[in-house]
C-alpha cells in the first residue's frame, strides 16, 4: 500500500516540548510505525511546494493521513480540491485530531466541524462502541490515555456512517472520537486523540487503531462508476445513437 502522511509541521518548529516528543515531527512518528507493516510510506508538509501533495503524489496514494492545527487557512484551495477529487475517486483519508477543522475535512463533511475544547491534562477513555468493526481489531474494550486535550460535544459533523469510538473525559464531557464516512468511492475515518504536547502517537493502541484504519480505508479495486449519457446494454427500438 502507498501511504502519505501529511502534517503542517509548525508546532514542531515553534514549541520545544513538541519537538522533544516528536523529534522527527508528528508525521515522522506516524510514518515510522506504519512502515513496520511493510507499507510504502512517504511524508508531506505544508511548506513544501504544493504542500507536498502534487498530482503525482496523490495519484499514487492509496491512503492519505492528515494532521493540522495552526495553519488550516494556509492550505491552498487548489490543493484541497485536488485531495477531494482523489477521495471521491477512491483514495482513503484518515483525519487526525485537530484535522477536524481542516479545509479538506470541512469540505467533505459540508458542516462547520466545530466542537468544545479544553487543555487541562485530562484523562481520556476511548470506549469501543462497535467491537465488530475492523478498525477495532486487537483493541480491548477501551483505550485509556493519561493526559489529553478535551474535545466535547456537540461535534458539528453529519451523522457518521459508523460510530466506532466514544470518548469520556475526566471533566465530564463525551465525544464521538472515531467515526467513518463514505464520499464517492472514498472512505474517511476521523480519529480524535493526538494533541501535539502529549505522546499520544507513541501509544501502542493508538498506533494499532491507525494501522487498522489504513487497511480499512484502502480502496481494493472496487468498480469505478461511469456517469453521463449511457448507451443501452440491450437493443431499444426507439434509441438512435
Amino acid at each position: 500500500m502507498n501511504i502519505v502522511v501529511w502534517n503542517e509541521n509548525r508546532h514542531e518548529k515553534k514549541n520545544p516540548v513538541v519537538a522533544d516528543i516528536y523529534p522527527e515531527g508528528i508525521h515522522g512518528a506516524i510514518a515510522n510505525f506504519l512502515k513496520e507493516d511493510a507499507h510504502t510510506v512517504t511524508t508531506a508538509t505544508l511548506d513544501e511546494p504544493e504542500h507536498g501533495l502534487s498530482e503525482e503524489v496523490l495519484n499514487n496514494a492509496d491512503v492519505l493521513l492528515w494532521w493540522g492545527h495552526l495553519a488550516h487557512d494556509e492550505v491552498e484551495d487548489e490543493i484541497v480540491e485536488r485531495v477531494k477529487k482523489r477521495v471521491l475517486e477512491g483514495m482513503g483519508l484518515i483525519v487526525l485530531h485537530s484535522g477536524h477543522f481542516s479545509k479538506i475535512f470541512k469540505t467533505l463533511m459540508g458542516t462547520t466541524c466545530d466542537l468544545k475544547w479544553r487543555e487541562a491534562d485530562e484523562k481520556e477513555r476511548l470506549w469501543v462502541v462497535d467491537p465488530s468493526h475492523p478498525i477495532t481489531e486487537g483493541i480491548g474494550e477501551y483505550i485509556e490515555l493519561e493526559k489529553e486535550e478535551m474535545y466535547g460535544e456537540h461535534f458539528d459533523i453529519p451523522a457518521p456512517d459508523e460510530l466506532v469510538f466514544v470518548s469520556w473525559f475526566e471533566g465530564g464531557e463525551v465525544f464521538r472520537s472515531g467515526a467513518t464516512f463514505k464520499r464517492g468511492n472514498g472512505k474517511i475515518f476521523y480519529f480524535r486523540p493526538g494533541h501535539e504536547t502529549y505522546p499520544t502517537y507513541h501509544n501502542v493502541d493508538v498506533q494499532k487503531v491507525i494501522r487498522n484504519a489504513v487497511k480499512w480505508a484502502e480502496n481494493t479495486n472496487t468498480p469505478t462508476p461511469v456517469y453521463g449519457n449511457a448507451k443501452p446494454l440491450e437493443k431499444l427500438a426507439n434509441y438512435n445513437e
